[in-house]
């Protein structure tokens, strides 16, 4: 099966906390093994001296891994996050944030990504992480 954004912003929508849903992250693209999701700016995660919080992107990069997971897969399917690791290169401020997850290998019970963030309109990386996800069903 493959997915469409509607898919995956459903997949959002039905599978995360309350919490995660209310960074109002949406999908923008897919492709191969691939999503691209976009967190809106708010300052309602800005931390002190007005930059985006290095959780929000945290939290941002592990659910773009779900949908990168979910589209390499062809659907949806019980996961959870075994490792993360993100690298923080330069402050966002005032700008919404891309976020491309690219699955890098996708075994039978293991998922492996690569997640780089920039700020909409540049080509600066604020942040790089990458994760390993155990496939559960």
């Amino acid at each position: 099966m493959t997915l469409t954004t509607a898919d995956a912003d459903k997949i959002l929508a039905d599978n995360f906390a309350p919490w995660v849903i209310e960074l109002g992250l949406s999908v923008e693209s897919l492709g191969a093994h691939r999503a691209v999701l976009r967190l809106p700016w708010s300052g309602l995660l800005a931390r002190e001296g007005g930059s985006l919080s290095g959780q929000a992107l945290m939290a941002a990069a592990d659910t773009a891994t779900v949908i990168a997971v979910s589209v390499a897969r062809g659907s949806y399917g019980p996961m959870t996050t075994v490792q993360q690791s993100t690298a923080f290169q330069r402050a966002v401020t005032d700008s919404d944030v891309l976020i491309d997850a690219v699955v890098t290998k996708l075994g039978r019970r293991m998922a492996f990504a690569d997640i780089t963030m920039t700020a909409e309109g540049t080509e600066e990386i604020a942040a790089r992480a990458s994760t390993v996800y155990a496939l559960l069903g």
